[in-house]
């Protein structure tokens, strides 16, 4: 069964800004307002059955792949050890 992320985040506190975090040159911020990965969803639909355990959703997944690509990540495990704490840190640090 093809998987879809869902975003339920649950709300920041007033005082926190993602978009204030992340400064306005930063390659992913340009990167996410440049690509568009929508059409990979069409191509993959026909291979997944209507019932079933839900996949990573298509989007997600291709957005990490380019992440290890351009940061040298070699495995999935080690891009999750890396963003991990440095998401912990950008929270912390304000």
């Amino acid at each position: 069964m093809m998987g879809t992320k869902e975003r339920n985040f649950q709300p920041l506190p007033k005082d926190i800004s993602l978009e204030d975090l992340v400064p306005e040159d930063n390659f992913y911020r340009t990167l996410q307002q440049k690509l568009d990965l929508s059409f990979v969803r069409e191509l993959v639909e026909d291979l997944y059955a209507a019932s079933g355990r839900p996949s990573v959703d298509h989007e997600v997944f291709f957005r990490l792949q380019l992440v290890m690509f351009y940061e040298g990540i070699r495995s999935e495990r080690t891009e999750a050890h890396r963003l991990r704490p440095s998401l912990g840190e950008m929270v912390r640090g304000l």
